[in-house]
């Protein structure tokens, strides 16, 4: 392991591996540390991604990335406890180049984009903790500790992409609001089936894949579910409040068993194999929850950086930390070039995601995790959405139609909702969304 670098990048998930690949491709010289035997190997998630960020990047990347599905259908699921309202969408040209998403697996998907960092030049460096910060006498970064015997490694710059926890920008002082209500908790079944079957089940044919987005079923806990195809598993799970989790005393497993017991789930996990239980904290307060992105001598991209979108329409977060990993890379190749990594020199980084998708989605859509993990929109409009679905679907001869307002006001006052609400919540969501 090199003992000094112009770049040493902390975590090879794909904030890191997008940031040594842009910085070794300019010809410096970067150390990416793992503290997994392999990329990939300690990282979870829902399972789908959104690798369009990788057209700059890697062009054509889609005729080598590893994935299991490309999903050619999205659904939101609504439900209550025995309730289900799915709208869904199709289409075929998400099923072709260059594709829209994908399910896949982290260990092959983080394993393949940090490979082309090391073939950009990066010496990618495994089973190794990053556990601390150099610094000079001013209290400028000048590198980082690992766990190796003399494993300290002096740098220009250090990126830290080690993560939602991210020791590194807690170190450096970067955060200063942290609160346990920017957070969620994700905890996923990867199910087996043969592959036959599931395709058979989800109307599936060659590499087609479904993903289900689900609000409701968390048993009043603040979050939503997920049920995605990959080629013979299925992964199913829940997204938690933290807060709300530890406020209920319920245990996130039981919820998942309850949420594979409904009757709009239970189908379509039967006979599934437990092959892996997961669970990942997760960054959702966005903008409100996010660290200060440099200091002298450092960087923070990823989920380090809070850069994970949970707007209830879009949960994404792997683009965001390859977007973000690259603008890093390119701040870094920028002040090494000029000589000056000072925090100054670095607001360009900032800058570079202002300009770009990262910062643009999170500043828009800055309320949206408030407006959905509010109770309205966990409980009481999921049983609005149902209950008015029931009886639009529910033939009532020879009894006369009532008619779509009757029924939304029948059901308006059934379950104590007040049009102020409805109003002051769609007023919220057309200003996020629209």
């Amino acid at each position: 392991m090199a003992e000094s670098a112009d770049v040493v990048v902390a975590g090879a998930g794909p904030a890191g591996a997008a940031a040594a690949l842009v910085a070794a491709r300019a010809g410096l010289r970067v150390v990416l540390v793992e503290r997994g035997p392999f990329p990939g190997s300690k990282n979870m998630y829902g399972g789908v991604i959104y690798p369009r960020v990788l057209d700059t990047l890697l062009p054509r990347w889609w005729e080598e990335v590893p994935v299991q599905r490309w999903v050619t259908r999205r659904a939101t699921m609504v439900m209550t406890g025995t309730k289900a309202l799915t709208v869904e969408f199709r289409g075929e040209d998400w099923d072709a180049p260059p594709y829209n998403g994908a399910t896949a697996y982290r260990a092959d998907f983080d394993s393949w984009l940090a490979g082309k960092a090391a073939d950009a030049g990066a010496e990618l460096v495994c089973s190794t903790t990053v556990t601390g910060l150099l610094r000079d006498g001013t209290g400028r970064v000048t590198g980082v500790r690992t766990d190796r015997p003399d494993g300290d490694i002096r740098a220009s710059l250090v990126i830290a992409g080690d993560g939602v926890n991210s020791f590194l920008a807690k170190e450096a002082g970067l955060y200063e609001d942290w609160s346990v209500t920017h957070f969620t908790v994700g905890v996923k079944e990867v199910l087996a089936l043969p592959r036959e079957v599931l395709e058979d089940r989800f109307n599936l044919t060659g590499d087609e894949g479904l993903d289900i987005e689900i609000l409701g079923g968390t048993q009043g806990i603040p979050g939503g579910g997920f049920l995605y195809t990959n080629l013979d598993t299925i992964a199913v799970g829940v997204v938690l409040s933290l807060a709300g989790l530890r406020d209920s005393g319920k245990r996130p497993e039981d919820i998942i068993a309850a949420l594979k017991d409904h009757p709009a789930i239970a189908p379509l996990v039967r006979g599934g194999e437990l092959k892996e239980y997961s669970a990942h904290t997760i960054p959702e307060g966005g903008m409100d929850g996010m660290p200060h992105l440099a200091a002298d001598g450092m960087l923070v991209a990823g989920d380090a950086a809070h850069l994970c979108l949970a707007s209830g329409i879009w949960l994404e977060g792997v683009n965001f930390a390859i977007g973000s990993g690259a603008l890093a890379g390119e701040t870094a190749i920028e002040a090494i070039g000029s000589g000056d990594t000072s925090a100054a020199a670095l607001s360009g980084y900032r800058r570079r995601l202002e300009n770009s998708f990262v910062l643009a989605n999170h500043r828009k859509l800055r309320g949206a995790h408030k407006l959905i993990l509010g109770k309205r929109a966990q409980t009481v409009y999921p049983e609005l959405a149902c209950g008015i679905a029931q009886r639009v679907f529910t033939v009532t001869d020879p009894q006369p139609k009532a008619g779509l307002r009757r029924w939304v006001h029948d059901e308006r006052k059934r379950g104590g909702v007040r049009l102020r609400d409805i109003v002051k919540d769609g007023w919220v969501g057309w200003r996020t969304f629209g």
